[in-house]
């Protein structure tokens, strides 16, 4: 599935959850679409559980 796809299918989910819910279902379901995308990622091995929890120094390079 192409990424233009996917993300016209999540606008079109966005713009029905504020036309029928209001403001505050269209942030609800935004929060989880991308709650939900993160966990996808870290299924996929995409994403590394410990890239949250590392520091960085202040020019932005891992330690």
């Amino acid at each position: 599935m192409s990424m233009a796809l996917i993300g016209m299918i999540a606008g079109m989910a966005l713009a029905f959850a504020g036309y029928f819910g209001g403001f505050g279902a269209f942030v609800l379901v935004a929060a989880l679409g991308a709650v939900g995308f993160v966990v996808g990622r870290f299924l996929d091995g995409d994403l590394d559980a410990g890239e949250f929890f590392r520091a960085r120094e202040r020019d932005g390079r891992r330690r």
